[in-house]
């Protein structure tokens, strides 16, 4: 529990602090990896497998994740050069 909250804080303070894309990203994933961790541990707590799925399932939505992730910094750097978050403004009206 407390690797699980150690890792989920270092994902939560690179999405609030760092403007690069590919460190939001990485970030994110942290966090999905803090609740896969909890998810084991109380499956393993609870001698009950359920969680374990859900890790399983997890794990598809963050590979998911990361390929439309890609494909949209892909997307927006051909636009504009830079990994910086905020000279991103090709959506605004």
């Amino acid at each position: 529990m407390i690797l699980s909250g150690v890792v989920f804080l270092t994902g939560l303070v690179g999405v609030l602090i760092r403007r690069n894309i590919i460190i939001l990203l990485l970030s994110i994933e942290l966090m999905l990896n803090a609740t896969n961790i909890n998810f084991v541990a109380f499956s393993y707590y609870l001698h009950d497998i359920a969680g374990q799925v859900f890790v399983f399932f997890a794990l598809t939505v963050a590979a998911a994740e990361v390929a439309v992730g890609l494909a949209i910094f892909i997307a927006l750097y051909r636009g504009t050069p830079s990994v910086n978050v905020e000279e991103f403004n090709l959506m605004k009206g």
